[in-house]
């Protein structure tokens, strides 16, 4: 009898070894497939903050915790049911979404260049009645959803050769911490400039510390607007310079991954990092050209469309 529980307590010390290493490999995954989609993740950092920039002060973290709340319903509800459905049935199916993701980023990345260089805010955004906070939480969750499904989709092709039940637990693993993530983020960018203000009452180091905060919030939401779009382009050129290449169109792929070897071999010890930049600014040319292309497209058929109801 003794020796049947040690028996048993022997398996159960194997079992939990296995679930322990089980549990290492899926945060491994998770963590690898989640620095995938930190282009985007770096977007929907920088996009939501607009959100609550009209907003009283005692309002902004509620509207940011039932933006994040929205978003872990996309994530759980929607998105995720639909990805796994998708890789267990119709993985082939994948690269092409994924790239029509990687076009709309490219799109946005190059609407935003455009309305900068035009003068004029991009989709609508200097409206100045503000939205009621059901309207506006209800507007940043259905963007969020474009975003969220871009970061799961990011994240089942890295993971697509994965178990089921593998992938499932990877994507709620990424769905979570993005979450957290980014929303942790966001309150505290949005409440930075109150920081600054309570700290600018006190006296010595502390206030000169706070009014610095206080001049530093917009350049901290300039630069995250650049970043952001920087990102867009570079995640979204990169889907789809990968997709045309396992689409068999080899040549695109081909030719920036000759060009990437090349400045690895000539940068020496530097070489992973410049082939990386090599890579990272082609993929952000291809995305400008693609965005830039759509953006004419958009723009030329809103031309025609308000044409035509003038004329009738």
């Amino acid at each position: 009898m003794a020796g049947g529980l040690v028996a048993l307590l022997d398996d159960v010390a194997v079992l939990a070894r296995a679930a322990a290493a089980s549990i290492d490999d899926v945060g491994a995954a998770a963590a690898k497939a989640g620095a995938k989609a930190a282009g985007v993740v770096i977007d929907d950092a920088a996009v939501t903050p607009q959100y609550v920039r009209s907003l009283a002060a005692e309002r902004e973290l509620p509207i940011i915790k039932r933006i994040a709340l929205g978003s872990l319903r996309n994530k759980f509800l929607i998105i995720l049911p639909a990805v796994l459905l998708l890789s267990q049935f119709v993985p082939w199916l994948l690269t092409p979404i994924l790239m029509l993701g990687g076009a709309y980023l490219c799109y946005e990345g190059a609407e935003k260049v455009w309305a900068k260089i035009a003068h004029h805010e991009a989709h609508g955004a200097g409206d100045e009645a503000a939205p009621d906070e059901k309207t506006l939480v209800s507007g940043a969750v259905r963007t969020d959803l474009i975003l969220s499904a871009e970061i799961m989709v990011i994240t089942l092709n890295e993971v697509i050769d994965e178990p089921f039940w593998s992938r499932l637990a990877i994507l709620a693993v990424v769905a979570v911490v993005m979450t957290v993530l980014v929303y942790g983020a966001v309150a505290l960018i949005v409440k930075m400039d109150d920081a600054g203000l309570r700290l600018s009452e006190r006296s010595g180091a502390l206030a000169t510390f706070g009014r610095g905060l206080v001049r530093a919030m917009p350049l901290v939401l300039t630069g995250l607007t650049v970043l952001g779009t920087a990102a867009m382009l570079w995640v979204g050129g990169h889907i789809l310079l990968v997709g045309t290449d396992e689409l068999g169109l080899h040549w695109l792929y081909s030719a920036v991954h000759h060009v990437e070897e090349a400045a690895h071999d000539a940068a020496g010890v530097l070489g992973g990092l410049v082939g990386w930049l090599v890579n990272t600014v082609f993929s952000a040319i291809l995305g400008l050209i693609v965005g830039a292309l759509i953006v004419a497209v958009m723009t030329f058929a809103v031309h025609r469309r308000k044409a035509a109801t003038a004329t009738h």
